[in-house]
């Protein structure tokens, strides 16, 4: 049941709040094994090797462009015009916010 606001004060039952209890003492932590690098994890060591690696597949999926297109062609591909001004707004929302920020 939702009862109306008004002027009047809302009386409910007040009960006492018993006395906190100090909390136990923490146990130490385990000290943690020292982390170690693997070679060729680090993107800092070979900048070049990394460049050379993404420059050597296009950056667009191919096979996925053409599924597009033809679901584009055959009427099949789901075009929501909701769904794409919501996109557009929450880009906005954010190019705003990272400009504030710079």
């Amino acid at each position: 049941m939702v009862e109306s606001i008004g002027s009047a004060t809302i009386r409910t039952g007040v009960s006492s709040v018993a006395a906190v209890q100090p909390a136990a003492k923490a146990a130490p932590v385990a000290k943690l094994a020292p982390v170690t690098k693997q070679a060729g994890t680090d993107a800092a060591q070979a900048p070049g090797a990394l460049a050379s690696a993404m420059a050597a597949e296009p950056p667009v999926n191919a096979d996925r462009v053409q599924q597009i297109k033809t679901a584009l062609a055959n009427g099949t591909f789901p075009l929501s015009p909701s769904t794409i001004a919501d996109q557009f707004i929450a880009l906005r929302y954010d190019w705003m916010s990272r400009n504030e920020q710079a």
